[in-house]
This record gives C-alpha cells, structure tokens and sequence, in this order.
C-alpha cells in the first residue's frame, strides 16, 4: 500500500516485499550464496519464451520460472525443483537449458508461503525459519498444479518428468511415488534417508515400493551431508522395490561434493557437471520424455 503526504514520500512509502521479489523471480542469486563464481553458465534465452507466470493452486497464486521454445506445439514438461535457496538465477538457467532441448520447463516457488529463500544471508537460518517449514503434502499439491497449468497452456503432459537438486533431489524421488504420469526423474545429490515427522512423513528410502517412474540418482562422493552408506542402502532398497524402483540407477562421482552442478558456487565440478547432465537429457528421452 502506497500513502502519500506532501513533504515526506519517504517516511509514508510501504514496499511489499514479497511482491516485488516475485516480480524478480529466476533473476538473481540467493544472498547466502554470494558473491557468484566467475564459472556461472549463462544460458540465453534467444528463441525461447522464458519468464515469470503465475500458477493457480486453489486461491493460491504461485511465481514459477517458466522457459519454451518460442512456437513450440505441445512440448513435453519438465518441472525443475529448486534447491533451498529458491528459484535463483542457476535454476532458470537450468530451466532454459532444457528448454534449448525442446522442453516446456517450470521451476515454482516451492517455499513462497513459508518465506523469501533468495533473502536469507544465513543457510542455518533459512532453513530454520522456511524450509523446516515446508510440509511435503504441500509441495506435492504445487507440483500437481503445475502440471495441471503446463496442460492447460498446451504442453504434453504425457511426456513430464521432474530434475532437482539438493532439497529438490528429495523431492524429485517423493513426487515419481506420487503422481503417476511422470516418466522419469533425475535427482541430483538428494536426500534419502531421514526421521519421519507430520511435515516429513516418509523420505526416497521409504517410498521405493510406490515409485511409477525410474528415476536416476547423481550422487557425490565427497558428500558430507549424504554418506555412501545411505546411497548403498537406497541401491538395495530399490532392487526389491516398484517395477519401476528396479529400473531406476543410481550413479556415485567419487570425487565430487555435495552440488558439483551449481556452476555458480565453488563446489561445482565441471566435469562430474557435465557428465551428469548428458546423463540427465539422456535418462529423459530413455523414458519416454
């Protein structure tokens, strides 16, 4: 709300925030994450039509970053799941990537009822006052949304798949038990294992006997926060899952941390990076996306 009074614009001005941060979404970095690396990829957005939109869930209207070829018809759907941090500027690069690659692709704002991830300067804190906030009921239902949304803008959502990173590698293993159109999933270094709570009910370990869709798993060696064992133990909790449990695989970089493919961060890994994301478009047209 805007109040002016002669002589003093300033002291009578109210910002909402939250709304001029949605207008910024995908166009900028988180602040606990700065300053960037100069190795950032910047993907163009010649040829594609890439920008904010706004998805209706319920009363709801949640940002997404959404990214095309420009005149494309019926173009398959990729949702991409954003780390902690929100759908900064990495994930809508990572959004025009795949558009470059013929995708409709959508990265919401998962966290946007919670908070402002991209303002947060202190990864203990954000995850303290926003993310432990996040009911996984709720994102599955924002998920959904978006591919009601992506089917009425035209897209085929025979062909949907979903990639995500760190927090939405979680997600992306939780969302292929839940919907049953997706076809395939890519989570990169995500979350397997964990204690179960009202917002948490199950984690990817807990949930391989419902999983409909393979989904490739890009974990780091060096991980401080996912230890092999956890990954060996998802391995043997696939093979006597879902059919679809057993399709899916599971590939270990040895020498790569925790978020090797955040370019714009000193923990990525070109190489790992690269390999992971050939891996990635070749896993989705492998299943059908």
């Amino acid at each position: 709300m805007k109040t002016i009074e002669s002589g003093s614009v300033a002291a009578s001005l109210e910002i909402n925030r939250r709304e001029f941060v949605r207008a910024a979404v995908g166009s900028g970095f988180a602040s606990a994450v700065l300053p960037v690396t100069a190795q950032t990829i910047k993907t163009e957005a010649q040829g594609l039509v890439a920008g904010e939109v706004m998805i209706p869930v319920g009363e709801f209207k949640m940002p997404a970053y959404r990214a095309m070829p420009a005149g494309s018809v019926n173009p398959p759907v990729v949702l991409v799941i954003s780390e902690i941090f929100g759908v900064h500027e990495h994930i809508a690069d990572v959004a025009r990537r795949l558009a470059k690659q013929g995708y409709m692709a959508i990265a919401p704002e998962l966290f946007e009822r919670q908070g402002d991830a991209g303002s947060y300067g202190e990864v203990g804190k954000l995850v303290a006052e926003v993310i432990s906030k996040v009911p996984d009921e709720q994102v599955m239902g924002d998920l959904d949304a978006c591919v009601a949304w992506a089917k009425g803008q035209g897209a085929d959502i025979s062909r949907l798949g979903i990639t995500g990173f760190c927090w939405g590698g979680r997600i992306t293993w939780l969302y292929a038990a839940h919907n049953a159109a997706v076809k395939a999933g890519i989570a990169w270094y995500g979350r397997l294992v964990g204690d179960r709570s009202a917002l948490n009910p199950g984690h990817p370990i807990d949930l391989v006997g419902k999983l409909t869709a393979p989904v490739l798993g890009l974990y780091g060696g060096q991980d401080a926060g996912i230890p092999l064992e956890t990954v060996d133990s998802m391995r043997a909790a696939l093979s006597q899952g879902s059919a679809a449990a057993k399709r899916s695989q599971i590939h270990v970089y040895p020498d790569a941390p925790h978020a090797f493919h955040a370019d714009y961060r000193p923990t990525y890994r070109k190489e790992a990076a690269e390999d992971g994301w050939a891996r990635c478009l070749a896993w989705l047209k492998a299943n059908g996306v």
